[in-house]
């Protein structure tokens, strides 16, 4: 069946469908069954190295064809394996069911029981996955942040000398400037992200309840544990847990979910302010011929694509919360919630992606109103009394602070003029006076 965008339920795979599709290679059914068979076929690759008598005579000159069977793995593969899961009610002993074929026609007829030798199946899904995991966020999910930070930093540079009024408690406060306040988000985002890349991509392999039981009774006298851990950290290039129950404990996963959370929560910050500075005036936005803001109201350019980003930042979070909750839980040796679960990981990456599009598109539309930004500071004289009360503090003038706010704390409006003829009142000496009259909102901005 050919699904069309216009009947798919979730949006991810219509209205969304040419923001995610890339996501498809990963974290699709026919991805997942893909990398399965990639496990398999470099599981035996790895078995026959191993050593035991019955694969002695399997020397690797058929390890190229055996790799094609994933490396051209084909949408037919993925649907004769699916037609046969139909028949066994197991996804993964359909696959290896397939493997079988493949190898009898190869001539390896003698090898076929040593596919999926001594495993479960969540030693194929708890590589598979992960596996496909670290493939997306390596491919995708990391370049696509890396490409916002960039975009971000840009804009940090390009405003880094424009003054603007800060708001705290949404009242006026000192100024500042608005390439730094962009700069908080760049190194937010940036620490998140070294947070993210150094938790481990663990694996599960060990076995019906992770002891080697079968391959131990099989072969006593080989080191299991070492070639798990040769074959999990070395050929798939994951981090094989060492004491596991059937499945993975789930454990870095969750805290990988924590921290693409944190990154997401950044961002909604980041899409609040945006919006707040876009309601100010700060900013314009780009018009694009044709589109239309409003059905009632002509003269509307909302800044939908901040709002669209928070939006699925706040379905991939809420996502990743019961991914971190749920599967580092299991009843006993396993029960097969995970199972369920698992399959649902694609979908906050995709929300994720959308919302990183949505923010980059929003601010390639942005158009700095610095009228406004220097209209404000105008209009907020008061900011300059932090920096006038600490100088008089500087000179030992008596209570400065109660002097100030005797002045600024008012309903009446502070202007220049009122700072200045307060200075004027002061007992200080002509020079202090000047250094306190060349203070203005756009200037006093720090460092």
């Amino acid at each position: 069946m050919t699904l069309s965008p216009l009947m798919a339920v979730s949006p991810v795979d219509g209205r969304y469908h040419q923001a995610t599709q890339e996501l498809a290679d990963f974290f699709s059914e026919y991805a997942l069954i893909k990398y399965r068979v990639f496990i398999e076929v470099e599981y035996f690759i790895s078995l026959s190295r191993s050593g035991i008598p019955q694969l002695t005579h399997f020397d690797g000159s058929l390890n190229d064809k055996l790799r094609n069977i994933y490396e051209h793995f084909s949408l037919a593969d993925a649907q004769w394996i699916k037609d046969k899961e139909k028949e066994t009610n197991h996804d993964v002993k359909a696959v290896e069911y397939f493997l079988k074929d493949k190898f009898e026609a190869l001539g390896l007829v003698d090898s076929v029981e040593f596919i999926h030798f001594g495993l479960t199946s969540q030693d194929i899904n708890n590589t598979a996955i992960p596996y496909s995991w670290k493939e997306a966020t390596a491919q995708v999910y990391i370049p696509q942040l890396e490409s916002l930070i960039e975009g971000l930093d840009q804009l940090a540079l390009e405003w880094a000398e424009i003054p603007m009024l800060a708001r705290t408690h949404g009242q006026p406060a000192s100024p500042t400037r608005l390439g730094k306040e962009i700069r908080v988000f760049v190194e937010r985002l940036t620490n998140q992200l070294t947070a993210f890349t150094s938790i481990p991509n663990a694996a599960k392999f060990g076995g019906a309840t992770g002891n080697f039981n079968a391959h131990k009774v099989a072969y006593p006298d080989r080191d299991w544990v070492a070639f798990g851990n040769a074959f999990v950290n070395d050929t798939l290039g994951l981090q094989r847990s060492q004491t596991t129950t059937q499945i993975e404990h789930y454990d870095y996963f969750a805290a990988q979910c924590d921290a693409l959370k944190r990154i997401n929560t950044i961002l909604i910050d980041l899409c609040r302010d945006i919006w707040t500075y876009i309601s100010l005036d700060y900013f314009k936005q780009k018009i694009t011929k044709g589109q239309i803001g409003s059905s009632a109201m002509p003269h509307k350019v909302n800044p939908i694509d901040f709002e669209n980003a928070e939006g699925n930042f706040g379905i991939a979070n809420a996502l990743l919360e019961h991914l971190a909750a749920k599967l580092p839980i299991s009843r006993l040796q396993r029960d097969l919630t995970d199972s369920t679960v698992l399959r649902n990981i694609g979908m906050p990456m995709a929300h994720t992606l959308i919302a990183f599009k949505s923010v980059q598109k929003g601010l390639q539309k942005l158009i700095l109103n610095e009228p406004a930004l220097k209209a404000d500071l105008e209009q907020n004289w008061a900011v300059v009394a932090e920096a006038i009360q600490t100088i008089l503090r500087r000179e030992g003038y008596p209570k400065p602070y109660e002097a100030l706010k005797e002045l600024t704390r008012t309903n009446e409006t502070v202007t220049q003029a009122t700072i200045e003829a307060f200075v004027e009142t002061l007992k200080v000496s002509n020079e202090v006076k000047a250094e306190l009259k060349a203070i203005t909102p756009w200037n006093y901005t720090g460092v």
